[in-house]
């Protein structure tokens, strides 16, 4: 996976998290003005919500790993059939920013 990959997809994902919130929020607050009781109502719905967006992702994390597996198996099938040896896996490593200081 190529490092922007990785950053792009934590970047997605908090962005989906942040809008999810602000628009959960406002629909709760634009409710409660307008039928009091109605409060705790939006709020497990707009909960309900979130979690189903949540699972969706990692159901959708986890369908892109296991194509992403699949597609290295026939690419290594590949390789064996025109007897060359496939690169073993590797980890990503992220290079950040230096920004100062060691870890």
């Amino acid at each position: 996976m190529h490092p922007f990959a990785a950053v792009g997809a934590a970047a997605g994902r908090l962005a989906h998290y942040a809008v999810s919130g602000v628009a959960g929020a406002v629909i709760v607050r634009e409710t409660s003005k307008r039928l009091p009781g109605a409060k705790p109502v939006a709020r497990k719905a707009v909960v309900q919500g979130i979690a189903g967006g949540i699972v969706a992702g990692r159901w959708l994390a986890s369908a892109a790993e296991e194509a992403r597996l699949k597609a290295g198996d026939v690419v290594a099938e590949a390789r064996d059939t025109l007897d060359e040896e496939a690169p073993p896996p590797s980890a990503v490593t992220v290079q950040g920013p230096d920004h100062g200081h060691e870890h």
